[in-house]
């Protein structure tokens, strides 16, 4: 157990980068409230819009804001851009939670509402807020990143079980075998965890999934009220001082 004097002598750097996370966190969660949840989008920034992959993502964007759902994406090129563009052409909610990068992500052009990240982790606590229904086309590692979080969260209780759907069979069966032959006879997953997400080639299948949950008013959100329903309890003072 740590001193708890030991903590309360932070660092000054340390202060300030607590405060640049909270600023982060907060801006985000305020921005999270002026739209109703809507479907996140994740996949590769590095795709050229003529590439299969991104045209069906813009024809996923345009069915779903035809249903009314506004389309939460990372905010940058690829699949994101992709997204929004449906979105976008056809007059709906498109939103874009950006974050500034070495390589490849700027704003794209498609989105009625931005929000720029300074912080990954920020970030991706508020794609996952966001949502009611999460698609993950195909990526890299950051895409990947994303995919386990959201995973791996709803697995520990820890966020709602929400749809999840991994767009294009043929490219992420190679994963879902990994996890089936080599993971799961180990124990490293249940079964049940592998029915977390769900393979599909069919869009019309992701919008049915978020008419289905409906249209929860703005300033709502699933989260609210999540830990005491799923029997999480808070942690107790003596616990927070354990690493």
């Amino acid at each position: 157990m740590l001193d708890e004097a030991i903590l309360k002598e932070l660092e000054a750097a340390d202060v300030e980068r607590a405060k640049a996370y909270a600023n982060d966190l907060e801006r985000g969660l305020k921005i999270v409230r002026t739209y109703p949840q809507g479907v996140t989008i994740f996949g590769s920034a590095r795709l050229p819009q003529d590439n299969k992959y991104c045209k069906k993502a813009r024809e996923l964007g345009q069915l779903l804001a035809q249903n009314g759902h506004a389309v939460i994406t990372g905010g940058g090129p690829g699949i994101m851009e992709a997204a929004n563009q449906g979105a976008f052409e056809y007059g709906g909610r498109s939103i874009g939670l950006n974050i500034t990068l070495r390589h490849e992500q700027y704003p794209n052009p498609y989105l009625t509402d931005t929000l720029q990240f300074q912080y990954f982790f920020a970030r991706k606590v508020m794609l996952s807020m966001s949502a009611k229904v999460y698609v993950v086309f195909p990526g890299g590692l950051g895409t990947m990143d994303e995919l386990s979080e959201i995973t791996i969260l709803m697995q520990e209780g820890k966020m709602p079980k929400m749809p999840v759907f991994l767009y294009g069979k043929s490219f992420w069966k190679p994963l879902d075998k990994f996890y089936q032959s080599k993971m799961l006879p180990l124990g490293l997953v249940s079964k049940n965890d592998l029915k977390i997400y769900k393979l599909t080639d069919d869009l019309k299948e992701i919008v049915k999934a978020a008419n289905k949950i409906g249209h929860p008013p703005i300033k709502t959100n699933y989260y609210d009220g999540f830990s005491s329903a799923s029997g999480i309890r808070p942690l107790s003072d003596e616990e927070k001082l354990i690493k």
